[in-house]
Order: structure tokens, then sequence, then C-alpha cells
């Protein structure tokens, strides 16, 4: 909901009628043939070759793992139609438009689910964006991401604030000298330099490190899969400096997942191996990356619009304002799917060769009935996957306000806020001339990840409080971050309105619901996630909840899980089509060695080399 000062009557939820697009009809038609001059990933040979399969897939769900799938099927050669429950495509990363703020000839505000970024390790999601060709941009929509160069860790209560330059190690080993000691030392530099951590606790921060980064493959599925990163880490018997840095820091505020009960698997792999570890060194990045990246607009501007022109026109079809209810077993294959409008009229069954399930979690299982679900027991398991809310609020700001080039991590928040001034990357727009009435400078979007701990205001939890109390103590929150050490950095002057996912309803009632929850990664999780093949020939699985190398909610895992359901899709069909490349995780060679003997300790039943429990 969007609210003034001046008008505090709220609008109407979104939803999706008039939505202005980024490209007209006849930008589409440039887009087709400006960028780089490519076709896709198998080329104009390839294309031509796949051109002849004439098989029918349908896609349900048009999310970032439905579009992913839909793009690389559709440069096989198949038919593709792509069911999405909104009136628009993008799931949790479309932006949208605001409704009845734009006046003067420009456009609505933008608002979004969360703000979006794009960390430098991510490989697959940026090869995909690189093939939707944008005017002016040799390499597509990739040409509109930005890097941003530092990341503030904002404290409350007047402690100092924490600046961190997201900037590679100048003078990295060279390739054989990254050895455990010199990363120890590293590790123990950027703590002496930026925290106020005891040593013995930071040393031994620096040793748990050590630890998972030596560990064999086989220790991490099988122990510290089971171990949650709060005991991993010891954070219960140290400081809270190092429980809030180390611990709640560096999960609660980026994944929605709490160290309590977060994976150190997951957490150790992703977070701070490929995000901070190896992206401070520049290995396994996308080509010479930033270490966060965001994008140059609001997201369905930048992305998703001229996505939807690329795939309709590679012959991709949407059906939007379509509700999935069930996909039909039978004779050891799916038959069809049942859909639906949202409103539960115009029922009727759809028809294809293959099915991409490309819904999150939370919504497909409840479409996968008895006899689908005997069909591949795997399907039953996701039932134990867990989901939680991460939502954001966006506050249009009078002032321009940067605050720092990057994200803010606002530690000391009981709910767990993050955010990022947006215009300053928004280098192609003018923010008061394009959007809005003009009178906005700024879009601030800021993040609630924990909706579960009383606030700083009303003692009360996120789920408890109404709209309107949440957005007051979500300011308060930040400006207690933001606004300490005498500076003032948000002023209520200049706070014009707000604006929330219509996805969260019923705020400040008995039952508060969200229809878009985010997958989280409690110990045990990736037992019950699923492979993109099943055991049903013609029905596959794509999305941040199906098993990737990534292993993260993530919009790369999104990716990531689509170019496998598209592989086991071709297997299937023993096609002679070229596979999707499929990126994993960077894995330092240096490391390898270590992990052999690892391997060795672990199935003798001994700890790690550096396990000093």
């Amino acid at each position: 909901m969007f609210v003034t000062k001046d008008n505090a009557q709220q609008s109407q939820g979104y939803n999706g009628h008039g939505r202005r697009r980024f490209l007209t009809a006849s930008g589409a038609a440039v887009a087709g043939v400006v960028g780089g001059g490519t076709i896709g990933a198998l080329g104009a040979a390839g294309s031509a070759a796949a051109a002849s399969s004439g098989k029918r897939v349908a896609v349900l769900g048009g999310g970032v793992s439905g579009l992913s799938a839909a793009h690389e099927l559709a440069e096989r050669g198949y038919e593709v139609t792509v069911y999405e429950y909104y009136d628009a495509l993008g799931g949790k990363a479309r932006s949208m438009d605001v409704p009845g703020t734009g006046t003067g000839g420009r456009k609505p505000l933008p608002g979004e689910h969360g703000f979006r970024f794009f960390p430098g390790f991510y490989r697959n999601l940026p090869d995909t964006m690189r093939r939707i060709p944008f005017p002016g941009n040799a390499n597509g929509v990739h040409g509109n991401l930005r890097g941003g160069t530092e990341e503030l860790f904002a404290r409350g209560a007047g402690r100092p604030d924490l600046h961190f330059p997201l900037r590679r190690v100048t003078t990295p080993p060279a390739p054989g000298d990254l050895t455990p000691s010199w990363i120890r030392d590293q590790i123990l530099s950027v703590l002496d330099l930026a925290t106020h951590l005891p040593a013995d606790e930071a040393a031994y921060f620096a040793n748990r490190l050590l630890v998972h980064l030596t560990s064999c493959d086989a220790r991490r599925e099988g122990q510290w899969e089971k171990v949650a990163w709060w005991d991993f880490i010891r954070a219960g018997e140290m400081s809270r400096e190092y429980q809030v840095l180390l611990g709640i820091g560096q999960t609660r505020n980026l994944v929605a997942t709490r160290a309590e009960t977060a994976s150190t698997r997951t957490v150790g792999r992703v977070i701070i191996e490929a995000l901070i570890l190896w992206g401070l060194l520049g290995r396994g990045m996308d080509g010479d990356a930033d270490i966060d990246r965001v994008l140059n607009a609001p997201t369905s501007e930048a992305w998703i619009d001229p996505w939807e022109s690329h795939l309709r026109s590679l012959g991709v079809e949407f059906v939007l304002g379509t509700e999935v209810r069930e996909v039909v077993y039978g004779d050891g294959r799916v038959s069809g799917v049942r859909v639906a409008a949202r409103d539960g009229s115009r029922q009727r069954t759809i028809t294809a060769d293959h099915y991409v399930s490309a819904l999150p979690v939370e919504h497909a299982r409840t479409t996968w009935g008895p006899a689908l679900r005997a069909a591949d027991p795997q399907l039953g398991r996701c039932d134990a996957l867990k989901t939680d809310w991460m939502t954001g609020v966006m506050f249009y700001l009078r002032t321009p306000t940067p605050v720092v080039h990057g994200h803010i991590n606002c530690l000391d928040s009981p709910w767990a806020v993050t955010g990022i001034g947006q215009s300053q990357f928004w280098d192609v727009r003018d923010f008061s001339r394009d959007y809005g009435d003009g009178r906005a400078h700024e879009c601030l979007s800021a993040i609630i990840s924990e909706w579960d701990k009383p606030g700083i205001l009303y003692g009360k939890t996120a789920r408890e409080c109404t709209k309107d109390e949440i957005v007051a103590e979500l300011w308060a929150q930040l400006k207690d971050g933001l606004n300490d050490s005498g500076k003032t950095t948000l002023r209520d002057e200049d706070r014009l309105g707000w604006f929330m996912d219509p996805a969260v309803t019923g705020l400040g009632g008995p039952d508060p619901q969200n229809r878009e929850q985010l997958l989280i990664h409690p110990t045990g999780t990736l037992y019950n996630r699923p492979s993109a093949r099943t055991a049903v020939p013609n029905f596959f699985l794509a999305g941040d909840y199906v098993r990737t190398d990534v292993d993260l909610a993530t919009m790369e895992g999104a990716n990531e899980s689509a170019r496998r359901a598209v592989n086991a899709l071709l297997d299937a069909e023993d096609s002679g089509a070229e596979r999707c490349h499929v990126w994993e995780l960077f894995r330092p060679p240096e490391m390898e060695p270590l992990k052999r003997v690892d391997e060795v300790r672990y199935r003798l039943g001994l700890p790690n080399t550096f396990d000093l429990g």
C-alpha cells in the first residue's frame, strides 16, 4: 500500500492491470536486433536444428525459475506456454507500480517485494541475462548491472558503525599459495580492522572457517548439515558483539534464516566462502564482476520486461492470472494440469508433452496429489521444507539519501533490517522527473527479515502489527541505526509515503498471511530438497527449493534449477539438443588435498584436522 502524509487513505492493492512496460512494441522489436546480435546459447545453427522439436511444454509459474526454463526450452525449439498466478511476470523478483501515484506523464512510483542484488559469484543467472537483448547494451540486460562499492553495518544505541569496502584483495595469493595460514591471517586482519572482538574470539572464528574450508563433501553433508551455524561457531558462549557480527549478521539479515537453526553447510559454503571469501579474492566470479551488484532501474524495467519481450519473440506464450490447482497423474505419467482463474472461475485442464513445475515450494506441493506423490517419494519430503517471511517496505523521500554506496545492514535492529538507497544506482533515470508526482527524489528500500521478535516502539512482533505500525516501527529502527553519532540521515519531514508488497495481507488481525514467502535453511534441509528430475518421465521441478549446487534460496539457485530441469527433460527424450551449461560454486584447487585427507578422517570417525572442538 502507498500512503502519503498529505492523504493517509490507503490505495487498493496492486493487481497488475495497466502496468506500464519499459519497452514499447517498437522498442521490443529493436531489442531483438540490438545487443550483440546473439540468438542465444545455441547459436544460429543450433536454433535452426532445434526448431523441429514440435514438443509442447507447460511451465507452471512465471518467476525466475519458470522464465529461465522457458528461455532454455524455447532456444531448443520447444513450444512453451507459461502459466502464472499474477497478471505480471517475475515472481518475487518483479517490480510493481504503486497505484495512482504517477502524474504529469511520469510513471507510477516503483514498488517491489524487496530489493534485488546480484552477487559476483552468480554465474548461471548472469549468463541468461547476457542472452536477453537490450537496446544499446552489447551484453543485453547484463549491462544494466551496477556495482556497489561498500556496505554499512549500522549500529544502534551510539555504537560505532562499520563501513566495509567491497573491493577485491589488491595482492591476492598466486595460484598454489592460498594456504590455510594465509587465509587465517587475512581473516584475522579483517576482524582486527573492522571489529572490536576480543582476540581469542576472532582467532576461534578464523579457526572455524578453516575447519569448514577444509572439510570434505561427505563431512559437510553428513555432519555440518546437521549442525546449526550458531553452534558451529559457538556463538552462545561468546560476547554479544561476536553473536551479532558473526552469527546473526551473517544469516538472518541475508537469507531470512536464524543462525540458531541455519545449516552450517549452507551458511559456510555459500555466504562465508562464495559470497565473502572468494568474492574478496575475485575467484569463481562472473568475469571481473563486482562483489555486490544491483540494477540501474526498477527490476521489471531493467530486466523482466525485456525478458518477456525476448521470450515472446522466441514463440513463448504466457497465460496470466491463472492458478495451478492440481497436477494430474495416471498410467505412469502426468496427463494434464487443472488450472483456473484466481477467482476460481474458468476451470479447465491443460495438456502438454512435458510439464515443468516452477512454482514456489509452498504452492507447488499443494498441487501434488496422493498418486503423484506415491510415484516419487521425494515429492512428499518437500512437505518438511520450511519457509519464512522476508518482505520489504519502500520509503519515498523528498531528499536523495544514499547513506552508503551499497547495502545497509542494521545489525542491532530487532527486526533484522537491511536496506539500500536505490536512486544512486539508477543512473539512467532521474527519479523525480520519471516517477510519481515529482516530489520524491529517493526510494529507500528496506527489508524486514525477522517477523517474530518485539520491536522498539510498540513491543510487538511485525506479524502482530498493523501495516501502519510496521511502517512506523521500521522507520524507527532505521533511524536508530542511521541517525546516531550526532548525524541525522533520516528526517521525518522528508518521508512522503511508503509501499508494501500486497502479497502480505491480514496484518493486525488474528491470521496474517504472506503469499510470497522465502525458503529457509534450518539443519537437515538438504535431505528434503528434491532433484529437478522426478520418477515421472514427463514431470520436472524448477525452483529455489530444488537441490542445486548453490544450495540457497536465491535467483541464482532458481536459474540453476531450471537448467537442470531442462537437461533432465532433454535426457528423458534422448534429445540431440545441446545441454544447458551449469556453473557450480568455485572450489579452490589448493584446498582439495586437505579435503582428501579429511575424507579419510571422516570415514575413520575422526574430526577435521583443524577442528579444536
